[in-house]
C-alpha cells in the first residue's frame, strides 16, 4: 500500500519530518520617521505584483472596469510588516518582517496584546477568535510578536488575525518556536534579517497514486489549515553580501531536537509551491548573494 507523502517541488515531504494599500510613514524603533511608505519602500523584495489596478491591453477598453474590479492584491502595511492577504484562506500569502538589534530591543510586554479582528478585511473573508475556539489548533503568528519589542503598538499589530493561520500546538510551541528564535539570533552577526513566512497549501500523493490538494478549515467562516509553512530569511551582511536560507515545516507535530538544517529546503522549492517569486527581486537589488541550503558549506 502506497504511504501518503507531501510533495514539495524540487523536493519531497514524509509526513511528520521536516524538510526544511494605502501605505502611510511610521515611527521606526527609537521614535526615528521613517520614509514614506513606511517597512515596504525598504524591503528589498515584496513577492507579489504590485496591488495597483493593472492596465489593460488596448485602446477604450476602460469600459471593462467601469464597475470596478473583483479582486486584486490585498496588501497591508503595519508598523512591523508588510502583509499579502489571502482573502479565499482568511490568512496572509505572506508576511515580511525586518529584524535588527534595535526592533528586538524594548520593553513592550506580550500581556498586553489581544488577538483581534482586522476590520480592514471585508467581514465576508475575515477570520474571527470564535473560528478558532474549540479547533484544536493555535493562533499561530506568522510575524512573531517577540521580533517587535521595540513598540507596544507594533507588537499588538502581530495580533491581527490576518497575521495569524491555523497552527498545530506542537508545532507552534516548540519546532517553529525554535526557528523564530533562531531567525532572532541571526541579528547578531547581521546590519538586517528580513524574514518572509507563509502558508504552504502542498499536494498529497495518496493510496491510488494521484496527487490531491487536502486541507482542513475551520470555524463558520472555513479558516483554511495550511499543510506547512514557510520562512524565507534573508541576511544582509555588513559586507553588503546577501544570504538566503528558505524553511519548510510541516503543520504537524515536529520533534524539537531535530535540527533546524533539516528543514533547509532549495528557494526554488518555496518559490514553485507558493507561487511566489524572491530570487528575481533580490537579483534586482544585488548580485552577490549566496543561497544556504542543507549540507551547503556555512
Amino acid at each position: 500500500m502506497l504511504r501518503g507523502r507531501w510533495v514539495l517541488p524540487g523536493a519531497c515531504l514524509a509526513l511528520g519530518a521536516g524538510l526544511g494599500a494605502a501605505l502611510s510613514a511610521r515611527r521606526g524603533p527609537g521614535g526615528a520617521p521613517c520614509p514614506p511608505g513606511g517597512l515596504l519602500r525598504r524591503l528589498p523584495l515584496v513577492p507579489v505584483a504590485a496591488a495597483e489596478p493593472p492596465a489593460l491591453p488596448g485602446s477604450g477598453r476602460t469600459e471593462l472596469t467601469k464597475y470596478g474590479l473583483p479582486g486584486l492584491a490585498q496588501l497591508r502595511s503595519r508598523e512591523s510588516y508588510v502583509l499579502c492577504y489571502d482573502p479565499r484562506s482568511r490568512s496572509a500569502l505572506w508576511v515580511i518582517e525586518q529584524l535588527n538589534r534595535e526592533t528586538l530591543s524594548g520593553s513592550s510586554e506580550r500581556s498586553a496584546c489581544d488577538f483581534q479582528e482586522d476590520d480592514s478585511v471585508h467581514e465576508y473573508h475575515r477570520a474571527t477568535n470564535a473560528d478558532y475556539r474549540g479547533s484544536g489548533f493555535d493562533r499561530g503568528h506568522l510575524a512573531a510578536a517577540a521580533n517587535h519589542k521595540w513598540s507596544q503598538k507594533a507588537m499588538r499589530d502581530t495580533f491581527y488575525l490576518s497575521n495569524i493561520a491555523p497552527q498545530n500546538p506542537h508545532l507552534n510551541q516548540n519546532a517553529w518556536n525554535n526557528l523564530e528564535k533562531y531567525s532572532r539570533s541571526l541579528v547578531k552577526h547581521n546590519k538586517n534579517v528580513y524574514v518572509c513566512t507563509g502558508p504552504l497549501y502542498l499536494p498529497r500523493m495518496e493510496a491510488d497514486g494521484k496527487m490531491y490538494v487536502k486541507y482542513q478549515v475551520i470555524g463558520k467562516n472555513n479558516v483554511a489549515v495550511p499543510t506547512h509553512f514557510f520562512k524565507v530569511l534573508i541576511l544582509e551582511k555588513e559586507s553588503g553580501e546577501i544570504e538566503l536560507r528558505s524553511y519548510v515545516m510541516p503543520n504537524s507535530p515536529v520533534d524539537e531536537k531535530i535540527p533546524l538544517e533539516r528543514f533547509l529546503v532549495p528557494i526554488e522549492s518555496i518559490e514553485r509551491a507558493s507561487g511566489l517569486l524572491f530570487v528575481p527581486n533580490i537579483l534586482k537589488r544585488t548580485s552577490n548573494l549566496k543561497a544556504i541550503t542543507a549540507g551547503s558549506k556555512r
